[in-house]
C-alpha cells in the first residue's frame, strides 16, 4: 500500500460497502468520511487501488467494491477486536445462563450468535479426544446387553450399548463401575483405555477380564473417533430470507453446510490459528480452500483448554489447545468487526462455562 491516505480510502470503501452493499463512489466517500482531499484525488486513489487488486469496478459507470484482497487487508488491519459492551455481555450471560446441560448451552450459543450476526452460526461439541473421564457406569439392560454411560470433564455424556450372548451380572457390573471410577477418574480416554487393559491383564476373573478389555476398546474408540454429529447450527433460515446473499451464492453455501466433515476440518484448523490472532481467525473466500465457500467468509474462535504434548509424547513439553470451536459463516461483505467480537465473546463464555463445569 503506497500511502496512509490510500489505506484510509480502502478502509472507507470497505466500511461503506459492508453497510450499503452498493458500489461506492468517490463523491460519497468525500461526503461521508473526513479524508481531507478532493473527490478527484479520492477517485485517483480508488483507481490505484483497483490497479493493485484491492478494489474492482463492476460496471464502467459504477463505483468500486472490495475484492478478497481488499477485505483481507481491511481485516488484518483491524488493530484490535472491539469488545462487546457491558450490556451486550450481560445479554449473553442472561441468555446462556438458563441452559440446563452442555448440549443445551451449545444449542443456545449457536442461536444467540446467529441472532447477533444475522449469519449462520456453528458451534462444535468438545472433542472426546481432549476430554478426561469423570465417571463411567455399566448398566445391565437384559441378558445380552449392557449400557455403558461415560461422562467427561467437559460435560459430554456418551452412551454405547454392548451386545453379546453372555454378559456379567448386575453385581459384577456395579463392582466394575466402582473400579473404573477409582482407577480411571480424571484420566484422558486414551489413558483410561490403557489402564483398563492393564487391569484386565491382572484380573483372575474371566468375566471381569473380558469386560475390561471391551471397555478399553470402547474408551479408545471414543478418544480417536471425531464425532461429526456434534455440530450445532443456527441462522440458516434467516440468512436464506435476507437480502445479504444472492441466490447464486446461497446454494453452494448451503451445500457446504451439508458437508459436515469438511466444515469441521476447516473450522477446527481456523480455531487453532485463532490463538495467534487476538482470539479469532478469519478465512475469506478462496482462503477457506472450499469451493462452495468462495463467496463467503468464516470467522472462528476456539474455546476451552486442553494440555497436549508438543510432539504427541508425554514429557516433551505441553501446548494449550482449544477443545472445540465456535464460528460464523456469512458473505464476504459481512460486518467483520461485529462478527469477530461476537464470535470471540461467545467462545469466551463457553470457556468459562466449561471451567465452571470442571470445578463442580
Amino acid at each position: 500500500m503506497a500511502t496512509t491516505r490510500r489505506m484510509l480510502v480502502l478502509r472507507a470503501v470497505v466500511e461503506d460497502y459492508i453497510r450499503s452493499q452498493e458500489p461506492v463512489g468517490s463523491g460519497s466517500l468525500t461526503r461521508n468520511h473526513h479524508l481531507g482531499v478532493s473527490s478527484a484525488t479520492v477517485r485517483n486513489d480508488m483507481a490505484a487501488l483497483e490497479d493493485e487488486g484491492y478494489l474492482i469496478q463492476p460496471h464502467t459507470s459504477a463505483g468500486r467494491i472490495p475484492t478478497q484482497k481488499g477485505y483481507r487487508y481491511f481485516v488484518d488491519r483491524l488493530a484490535t477486536v472491539v469488545p462487546l459492551s457491558a450490556a451486550q455481555r450481560r445479554g449473553i450471560d442472561i441468555f446462556l445462563s438458563g441452559s440446563v446441560s452442555l448440549e443445551d448451552t451449545l444449542q443456545h450459543a449457536a442461536r444467540l450468535l446467529a441472532q447477533i450476526t444475522g449469519q449462520i452460526a456453528v458451534v462444535a461439541s468438545p472433542s472426546l479426544a481432549h476430554s478426561n473421564l469423570r465417571r463411567a457406569e455399566l448398566i445391565k439392560l437384559d441378558r445380552g446387553s449392557v449400557l455403558v454411560v461415560v461422562i467427561t470433564d467437559t460435560g459430554r455424556v456418551v452412551q454405547r450399548t454392548l451386545h453379546g450372548s453372555h454378559q456379567p451380572g448386575s453385581d459384577t457390573l456395579s463392582g466394575l463401575s466402582d473400579m473404573i471410577n477409582q482407577q480411571c477418574h480424571d484420566l484422558s480416554l486414551t489413558q483410561a483405555a490403557e489402564r483398563c487393559q492393564l487391569l484386565a491383564d491382572s484380573s483372575p476373573e474371566a468375566d471381569t477380564k473380558s469386560m475390561l478389555r471391551i471397555l478399553a476398546a470402547v474408551f479408545e474408540e471414543m478418544a480417536t473417533k471425531e464425532q461429526t454429529s456434534g455440530l450445532y447450527m443456527a441462522g440458516t433460515s434467516q440468512l436464506t430470507h435476507s437480502q445479504v446473499v444472492s441466490i447464486g451464492d446461497l446454494a453452494p453455501l448451503l451445500d457446504a453446510l451439508e458437508e459436515q466433515v469438511v466444515l469441521m476440518r476447516l473450522m477446527k484448523a481456523q480455531s487453532e490459528l485463532s490463538r495467534e490472532n487476538n482470539g479469532v481467525s478469519v478465512a475469506i473466500g478462496t482462503e477457506t480452500q472450499t469451493p462452495e465457500l468462495v463467496h463467503a467468509s468464516v470467522v472462528t474462535s476456539g474455546y476451552g483448554h486442553a494440555q497436549q504434548p508438543l510432539s504427541g509424547k508425554k514429557g516433551d513439553g505441553m501446548t494449550d489447545e482449544p477443545i472445540a470451536f465456535v464460528g460464523s459463516i456469512g458473505p464476504t461483505h459481512m460486518d467483520y468487526a461485529v462478527t469477530m467480537s461476537a464470535v470471540r465473546a461467545v467462545a469466551s463464555y463457553l470457556t468459562s462455562f466449561l471451567a465452571g463445569t470442571d470445578d463442580q
